[in-house]
């Protein structure tokens, strides 16, 4: 029992040692003055988008928290202006998993708000299911709700420019596997909802590389991002059978949302970004995703199939 003991001991102790430790301290950032500047952050209620939001404000910027809960979201508004002194933090509704509520929400920030220099799509969901449009929960959450929502306030970025928008995508795009010919369509069988969850992170990083395409010349540039593996509240959906495992490693091993969100931070605020628009970013700068992500004929494909999906 006592050998036992110890080594649990020595084990919790080297975990300690290369998690704070041995590993390289973070690179102190730098973070622009952002006043006069309005952001919009999905999912800015928790997780890496209540960090993102919380830095923003922090530099002086007007942040909008995209969220679904009304209760979490002013909660979260609230403790931004407090821990700020920034006034100019507010709650607006957005169900990403509606079509509807995504053209509401921008209608309302069209006539409210001016200005746009900054929109941070990073709600995401790996649970599985079907939208109230018919699409694969998190196809539509992670991909088709921020594409809409995108293209309806791509007008007023580019009048505000330069301005970026900055997609939080997953390294998990790698088993991305996307169909043109049934996009959104919910799969089938035992592993139906990770396929779902990595086809909608390889639509992230195809839409940045088709996004920034598109707006050459415009001075509204757009990035891909990989967080890292942080511990947020997407592993809440995880299967029961998993969490046992998954939890424990998530809370022993994964980043922490503060350190998830400095990458996108970066690609939101450092000085020099322009000639990168479109490309794949992580905590090491930018990076090449894999061959599916560098698809260009999939990525013309995928935002037309996302056109006609929503509407446009």
């Amino acid at each position: 029992m006592g050998w036992a003991l110890l080594l649990v001991g020595l084990l919790l102790t080297l975990y300690t040692l290369l998690r704070y430790g041995l590993s390289s301290a973070p690179r102190p950032r730098h973070r622009p003055e952002l006043r006069g500047r309005t952001a919009i952050v999905t999912g800015g209620s928790s997780g890496i988008g209540a960090a993102a939001a919380l830095e923003l404000a922090r530099c002086g910027a007007r942040v909008i928290l995209a969220t679904r809960s009304a209760r979490r979201g002013e909660a979260a508004a609230s403790r931004v202006r407090r821990e700020t002194g920034n006034n100019e933090v507010r709650f607006m509704h957005l169900d990403l998993a509606s079509l509807r509520s995504v053209r509401a929400f921008a209608s309302t920030f069209l006539r409210q708000e001016p200005q746009l220099h900054l929109l941070i799509n990073n709600a995401g969901v790996s649970a599985g299911g079907t939208t109230e449009d018919g699409f694969s929960l998190p196809f539509q959450v992670n991909h088709l709700g921020h594409f809409l929502l995108t293209q309806l306030l791509l007008q007023r970025l580019r009048s505000c420019a330069p301005s970026r928008v900055v997609i939080v995508a997953s390294s998990a795009h790698c088993a991305g596997r996307l169909r043109p010919e049934c996009l959104g369509r919910p799969r089938s069988g035992l592993f139906s909802t990770f396929q779902d969850y990595c086809d909608s992170k390889l639509a992230n990083v195809l839409h940045a590389r088709e996004l920034a395409t598109r707006e050459q010349g415009t001075q509204v540039t757009c990035y891909a991002v990989h967080p890292g593996f942080v511990n947020t509240s997407l592993f809440r959906h995880a299967p029961l059978w998993l969490k046992p495992l998954l939890l424990p490693l998530a809370w022993l091993l994964f980043l922490d949302a503060s350190e998830g969100a400095q990458v996108v931070l970066d690609c939101a605020t450092q000085d020099g970004l322009e000639p990168l628009s479109g490309r794949y970013f992580t905590a090491c700068g930018p990076r090449l995703p894999w061959p599916a992500g560098r698809d260009d004929r999939l990525a013309r494909a995928l935002w037309e199939g996302s056109e006609r999906l929503v509407g446009l």
